[in-house]
């Protein structure tokens, strides 16, 4: 909105106040809901007619219309700020050398405590760091659960869906502030066993 503006401005003014307002390229980012609700109000700014309201009331009309799209900005922008840093946010921190039996104590220890958070990131990272110490995976400091369970599919085909599950699993809980279960620790869990008894497929020269 724009500052230093007459209190009562006509109603020709007050609508392009609102066209131009919703101009603005911040919501405007490929964000397909929002699109269809500022499409919608300047529909229903250019059906209006010119007269017959206040410049007030105008102005009121253009504060709703603002309030009503930054709202629905910010409700679109959550989730698609949280799904970009799952795609880029790596499994582990650089420094963590931790072993996979030392992930798994760590991920052991916080079942325990009812962590079921805390319990199925570190199982996960030690499936990952199995699969490393295997040599079924190359130590690639920043990779990411999805890239992690891609390449182990690639070695363990027949685990491939639930590498992939896991690695879903680890993304909503970690990145995704979604809180884990007791259910969740025993799919990790599970997926561990497997992945640990797992044989890569010969692939042929």
């Amino acid at each position: 909105m724009r500052l230093g503006v007459p209190v009562e401005p006509d109603a020709a003014t007050a609508r392009g106040w609102a066209r131009q307002e919703l101009l603005d390229p911040v919501y405007h980012q490929r964000q397909s809901l929002l699109e269809r609700v500022i499409g919608w109000i300047r529909e229903q700014l250019e059906q209006l007619p010119s007269i017959g309201m206040s410049g007030g009331t105008w102005l009121l009309v253009v504060t709703v219309v603002v309030l009503v799209v930054v709202l629905v900005a910010l409700r679109v922008a959550g989730p698609v700020r949280r799904a970009a840093r799952r795609r880029s946010a790596p499994l582990r921190r650089g420094d963590d050398r931790r072993t996979a039996d030392e992930l798994r104590a760590a991920a052991d220890a916080a079942a325990r405590e009812g962590a079921w958070s805390a319990a199925v990131a570190d199982r996960y990272r030690a499936v990952v760091r199995g699969l490393e110490e295997r040599a079924l995976l190359d130590e690639r400091p920043g990779r990411t659960a999805h890239a992690a369970a891609r390449d182990a599919g690639a070695a363990l085909p027949a685990h491939a869906a639930a590498l992939a599950r896991g690695g879903d699993l680890f993304d909503d809980v970690v990145y995704g502030e979604r809180p884990a279960t007791a259910e969740d620790d025993a799919t990790m869990r599970a997926l561990d066993t497997a992945v640990a008894a797992a044989r890569p497929v010969a692939v042929d020269a």
